[in-house]
């Protein structure tokens, strides 16, 4: 009789503990969604260990060293992305941020790129450096497909009547990134600029909804069978 008691015990004592190892897995999974806000203007400190993990003790430059900023984080979590970067914003002309963007594109991310066709023609405007960089990976499509490889950078200018002011990112389809911040050094390192970063579900689909939206709008092919 106490054997089959002391069984009994064992087995409502392990179910309760599988429930709260249930529980305790659930909440610790609900803590991993990342979410985060940045504010600028930034602290202006090296980003060169970013794009060279060397450079940590090799870089000489005046700038502060080993400081995270609101911009350093910014560029973390673009350079994160390990097999797309969808990019939909009205002003392009950070070097920085450029450099993270082609960085990706040399290990294979598939970029797409949504800007204002006005903005896109200023001067200092990296638009026309990401098409240069889109079309040279076109000219070898061919050889990287047969290895099975796509390095793929691809740009539309938003051709409709207003202006495209959007400013927003999705990395990998599961993090959004946007808020006020144009991708210029202006708006970096002088405005008052805010950075919405979150893994939340409910807030990236739609954004990856009107990126397709815009995407599928602004396809050259569209216009080409009107002429």
């Amino acid at each position: 009789m106490w054997s089959v008691k002391v069984v009994g015990l064992g087995v409502v004592a392990l179910s309760l503990s599988l429930e709260l190892l249930g529980w305790l897995f659930g909440r610790c999974r609900r803590r991993r969604t990342l979410n985060q806000v940045l504010f600028f203007p930034s602290e202006v400190a090296c980003v060169e260990h970013l794009f060279n993990q060397n450079s940590a003790h090799s870089c000489f430059c005046p700038l502060p060293h080993g400081v995270e900023t609101s911009f350093s984080r910014l560029l973390r979590h673009i350079l994160s992305a390990s097999c797309s970067l969808d990019l939909c914003v009205f002003s392009f002309s950070n070097m920085d941020l450029s450099r993270a963007v082609l960085l990706l594109h040399k290990k294979g991310v598939t970029i797409r790129v949504i800007s204002d066709k006005d903005y896109s023609a200023i001067t200092g405007s990296q638009i026309g450096v990401l098409r240069k960089a889109g079309s040279s990976a076109f000219n070898k499509s061919l050889s990287l497909h047969m290895v099975g490889l796509e390095l793929s950078v691809c740009v539309r200018w938003d051709v409709g009547s207003v202006h495209m002011h959007h400013k927003f990112a999705v990395v990998d389809g599961r993090l959004l990134i946007t808020g006020s911040l144009n991708w210029t050094l202006t708006a970096v390192q002088r405005n008052m600029e805010n950075i919405l970063i979150t893994e939340e579900a409910e807030l990236v689909q739609p954004f990856i909804k009107e990126f397709h939206r815009i995407w599928v709008l602004n396809d050259p092919a569209r216009f080409y069978k009107n002429l």
